[in-house]
């Protein structure tokens, strides 16, 4: 899946690992990532753990899309920041599942993301 994501691999973010739910994505902020107040804008955080959170519910198989997602922003990030963001499976039934992404820079959280699930393709048992 990662392979056709156009928009993520045009950001630059690299997959790190991907399997059992889990997933690993990294982005270097760029000039043109950067807003008015010269913090990284909220939407490439986002889309970065929305990254993350798409690369490890569909590590499991079966196509799975979001259903809706959240973030707190906490710490502002700048341009030249390496930012890392780590998806895990929190709780799945049926075809629904919750998935929380911690996204860091050197280690401090800068946001947090709770991404739900849904499955659209069979293949993964109910």
């Amino acid at each position: 899946m990662f392979g056709r994501d156009k928009a993520s691999q045009a950001l630059g973010i690299e997959l790190v690992s991907a399997g059992d739910g889990t997933a690993v994505v990294r982005m270097k902020v760029t000039a043109a990532m950067v807003n008015g107040h010269g913090m990284t804008h909220g939407g490439f955080v986002f889309l970065l753990a929305d990254t993350a959170f798409a690369c490890a519910c569909n590590s499991l198989g079966p196509v799975t899309v979001s259903a809706g997602a959240d973030v707190a922003f906490l710490r502002p990030t700048a341009e030249g920041d390496v930012l890392e963001a780590r998806a895990q499976e929190r709780a799945t039934s049926g075809r629904s599942g919750i998935y929380d992404v911690t996204v860091t820079r050197d280690g401090d959280v800068v946001a947090e993301f709770r991404g739900r699930s849904r499955v659209i393709s069979p293949g993964r048992p109910q």
